[in-house]
């Protein structure tokens, strides 16, 4: 092969490759200016690991699907049902409860934590003196169990919930009892 034309390949990649990366960048600036929602963009995030921590990708699929795929908190949208249920769902009180430890945790870096970090963090906030704390560990776990089970991946598929389990027969000849 030329090796003049496996270098324009090359240069061609590294080019592209960067601007991915610079559009990437530039999307999540615009994000957070144009962000609008109860919750800014960095407590939504930390809702989203929040969730992923506790609930972590890697469930095995039960039924034996050719397109199963392990699922978690951040595959069934458990983060979504959080921000909408502290937005609609609680107290004033509760909300800034919530929003004031988020923004706590991000300050501790939490988003760019591993994994471990990101689970002890949370279990020191489990254990803690303050109430708040606690509080605040219980509510997010809690709601996160309750999101997360309670989603058509699970219940479906795993549980094998039926909406209306047996059968109706509505055509049925009935003889008469003599």
């Amino acid at each position: 092969m030329n090796r003049r034309k496996t270098l324009k390949i090359l240069g061609g990649t590294v080019v592209g490759v960067a601007g991915l990366v610079f559009a990437d960048w530039k999307w999540q600036i615009l994000d957070s200016i144009n962000h609008k929602g109860f919750f800014t963009l960095s407590q939504e995030q930390m809702i989203s690991k929040i969730a992923e921590t506790i609930i972590p990708e890697g469930l095995p699929p039960i039924l034996p699907q050719a397109d199963a795929k392990p699922i978690g908190a951040s595959s069934t949208g458990t983060d979504d049902y959080l921000k909408k249920v502290f937005e609609h769902c609680y107290e004033k009180e509760e909300q800034d409860l919530i929003i004031r430890h988020l923004d706590k945790l991000y300050e501790s870096g939490f988003l760019k934590a591993s994994k471990e970090d990101r689970e002890r963090m949370l279990l020191v906030l489990e254990s803690s003196e303050i109430e708040d704390e606690k509080t605040f560990f219980k509510t997010m776990k809690s709601e996160t169990i309750r999101g997360f089970t309670t989603v058509k991946e699970v219940m479906v598929d795993y549980r094998d919930y039926k909406i209306a389990p047996g059968f109706y027969n509505g055509c049925v000849d009935v003889s008469p009892q003599t």
